[in-house]
């Protein structure tokens, strides 16, 4: 074969690739754009989901009242003070102890700590101590209790709570999240059934608690001031309710309901 064919050749074939090159760009360009077609049916078919929350609130009697009370003590030495707090105190628990509607007893504070002089900050001119308990009574017993217990020698009412049972919050937890799953699934009916849409199937559930609200402490300020001149143990409590809430959120896969 002579050097002048294999010039030829090599032009032919050259021109020839220059020649194919639209074409192999639009082959290639055909190709992306079908790759790119079989995926958005499938970014189209995840996005066909509706979110919903429902809610379920359950109220349920507030039977129990968590109480805390103690006994504060003042001296002018630190023996003095331990001395008096362990035989008051000691008088309070027993009462307590006593009890049978008392529950949930146990001490919560002790501490002991020095008094300084107003005139002069490093000028230690006593001490103070304090022990402080917590339990659970009736609500309509409060008042009763905490008047036997000022007489028996405590001399600090930090606060009445009232609570329901913790048997009772759990079995109320449960109705709240049915409630609330009740609730998100009527809404996904009614949204898809008046759009027109068909229910495929839930694909995600997400439960946010189900958590009675924080109980708020009863004012007891001065209490045990105003206590000498008055009758505690004829104090109504009313303890009414409390609600327990939850709230269930729902993903739900549709289509159009034609198909």
């Amino acid at each position: 074969m002579s050097y002048y064919y294999l010039a030829s050749l090599k032009v032919n074939f050259g021109k020839t690739l220059l020649q194919m090159l639209p074409a192999l760009c639009l082959l290639s360009l055909v190709g992306c754009q079908a790759a790119q077609s079989r995926v958005e049916p499938n970014i189209s078919f995840q996005s066909q989901t509706l979110v919903v929350s429902g809610r379920g609130m359950i109220d349920i009697p507030k039977t129990n009242a968590r109480v805390s009370l103690g006994v504060q003590v003042q001296g002018e030495t630190s023996g003095f003070v331990q001395q008096e707090l362990a035989k008051r105190s000691q008088a309070v628990v027993n009462l307590l102890k006593a009890r049978q509607d008392v529950t949930k007893l146990e001490t919560t504070s002790i501490s002991l700590n020095p008094r300084y002089s107003q005139k002069d900050g490093n000028q230690i001119i006593g001490y103070y101590a304090n022990n402080l308990v917590r339990f659970q009574i009736a609500p309509e017993k409060i008042g009763t209790l905490l008047d036997e217990a000022i007489k028996t020698g405590a001399t600090r009412i930090d606060g009445v709570t009232l609570v329901a049972s913790d048997e009772a919050i759990a079995a109320a937890q449960k109705q709240a999240i049915d409630a609330a799953s009740k609730d998100a699934r009527s809404q996904a009916d009614a949204a898809l059934s008046a759009l027109q849409l068909k229910q495929q199937q839930i694909v995600s559930i997400q439960i946010n608690g189900a958590r009675p609200p924080i109980p708020v402490a009863m004012e007891m300020t001065d209490l045990i001031q105003k206590a000498a001149p008055m009758n505690l143990a004829n104090t109504a409590v009313v303890a009414g309710e409390q609600r327990i809430e939850a709230f269930v959120t729902l993903q739900v896969r549709y289509q159009p309901a034609q198909q």
